[in-house]
């Protein structure tokens, strides 16, 4: 039997005539079958038929896969087993393809193969010889498909430091550096780098770094002038930025770890001889290959990262990201999780950010979001995907959508005046019990609704549809879900909507203020 993808899987059924007449098929799959996780946690427990759920799954989502079985097993009292297919994505197999491979062990009840896998389940039903389904899409739903409540993966993890650095502290006043600091520590940042200005001596940086540091805030001090470094370090600053063969005999005499770069980053010229400097002098330190923009280098400059971590395995690395994120005519978002998804797989443990440029303005928050993602993803051998929606900005996972005809029908069942407001399929609808209007113009639906005479839209409840039309409009521009008294997800960024109700001089009615 194949149940459709979208059903949760039933109890287990008894042992019956279908299955008996089966039963030789079972058998014969059973030679090849090699089991690479088996578990039943209701052994002894019981005389009752158990249910074992026979997991068919790709190499890449295997442990994840395994870890989600093992927890709901315990919670729900189901045994389980997985069968690891040859191949990596799931998502691949078809159903002619896993039933050549099925191989099922005695005690399963069901089959789950991936949901990408469905509907037509027949031929791997056929081979099985027992009921299959097509189970979720993604593995982290798998517990809301079984019926246990939905498990949020622990996102808490990370071990990629957030450098933020304030640019040209010596243009602001000590208070305005301070402000800033604290917004970019509330973001995540976990050090606070101060930005000098090249080619002048700021005489307030020991004054700068004291705040900052009475604030219990950790400092570092970006900057090449010896009096700026040396002032900032004995006020406090914990990292120096940066030291090559031009200032590694001084910078060996700081209290302080120190961020070694190249003299020339192309040729990696002069790194060696800084690092073993400082290895000399027992200086602590971390190495940044430096990152350059796109169509200045960007591809070669990832490789310097890749060779720096050959040559030194076990050394502390640093990637400035900012000179990406600032230097690109795109939203910062994508771009600071791929460069973290770099970092954690080249064991990259700092990385230097600004929020300079306005579509590079929340970088830090981004950045803290992308190193939970990336910590998650490389623990548990899975891409960073449906583990959160904090950095799906711009457009939704998915749109959960009505068709024309289910508007039409929602229409007429409609009894009361107040308006309900929909986006779908490129239409923006507004009904009422009087009304159905559709249009891909929030302005002109407007003007068909004044046309019909409303006796119910005064200047708070037309200011109201004003404002839920721009939102759905938006939902459209942006493929977007838009539900109405409901603030359309931005990721990290969305904010409450407050409701205000305000009393109408038309019974039966009511405009909310957002």
């Amino acid at each position: 039997m194949v149940e459709p993808f979208n059903r949760k899987p039933k109890a287990p059924r008894p042992v019956g005539a279908r299955r008996l007449r089966l039963r030789d098929k079972r058998t014969r799959n059973r030679a090849p079958f090699r089991v690479v996780a088996r578990h039943d946690i209701t052994a002894g427990m019981s005389d009752q038929p158990r249910q074992h759920i026979h997991f068919v799954t790709g190499s890449l989502a295997a442990d994840l896969l395994k870890a989600t079985a093992a927890r709901l097993a315990a919670r729900q009292s189901f045994s389980y087993s997985v069968q690891v297919m040859p191949i990596s994505v799931a998502a691949l197999m078809k159903p002619d393809w896993i039933a050549r491979r099925i191989a099922v062990p005695p005690p399963a009840t069901q089959v789950m193969v991936p949901g990408y896998c469905g509907p037509d389940l027949s031929a791997v039903a056929e081979a099985a010889g027992i009921p299959v389904i097509a189970g979720p899409k993604d593995v982290h739903r798998l517990g809301e498909f079984l019926g246990a409540d939905a498990e949020e993966p622990d996102l808490s993890e990370h071990d990629i430091e957030i450098i933020a650095e304030i640019n040209h502290c010596p243009r602001m006043t000590v208070s305005e550096v301070v402000a800033q600091a604290r917004r970019l520590a509330a973001h995540g940042a976990d050090v606070i780098d101060v930005g000098c200005v090249p080619g002048e001596r700021w005489s307030a940086v020991g004054q700068c770094v004291r705040a900052l540091r009475d604030e219990g805030l950790r400092v570092s001090i970006d900057s090449f002038e010896p009096w700026e470094v040396e002032t900032a370090v004995a006020a406090g600053a914990e990292l120096v930025l940066s030291v090559n063969q031009g200032n590694v005999a001084a910078a060996c005499g700081l209290g302080a770890e120190l961020v070694a770069i190249p003299d020339d980053p192309p040729t990696l010229a002069g790194l060696e001889e800084t690092v073993a400097a400082l290895s000399a002098a027992g200086k602590r330190f971390r190495i940044d290959p430096i990152l350059e923009p796109i169509g200045c280098g960007f591809a070669a400059s990832l490789g310097r990262y890749l060779e720096v971590r050959r040559r030194y395995a076990d050394a502390e690395m640093m990637m400035g990201v900012g000179n990406l994120t600032e230097l690109t005519d795109v939203d910062s978002a994508g771009v600071n999780m791929l460069l973290i998804g770099f970092c954690q797989e080249a064991g990259i443990r700092s990385v230097l950010t600004t929020e300079v440029i306005n579509w590079a303005r929340t970088s830090v928050r981004e950045i803290d979001a992308a190193r939970r993602l990336a910590r998650y993803a490389r623990m548990h051998g899975v891409p960073p995907k449906r583990l959160s929606g904090d950095l799906v900005m711009l457009r939704d996972e998915g749109l959960a959508g009505r068709s024309a005809d289910e508007l039409q029908d929602l229409a007429a069942a409609i009894r009361d005046p107040n308006y309900r407001i929909f986006a779908e399929e490129g239409l923006l609808w507004l009904m009422n019990n009087e009304v159905c209007l559709t249009s891909g113009n929030p302005f002109q639906l407007f003007l068909d609704l004044m046309a019909t005479g409303p006796g119910n839209v005064d200047a708070s409840h037309a200011f109201y549809l004003g404002y839920e039309l721009a939102k759905a409009h938006t939902a459209l521009a942006l493929g977007k879900q838009y539900q109405q008294d409901q603030p359309l997800d931005w990721g990290l960024l969305t904010q409450a909507e407050e409701h205000v109700r305000l009393p109408r001089r038309h019974s039966g009615t009511t405009a909310v203020v957002q």
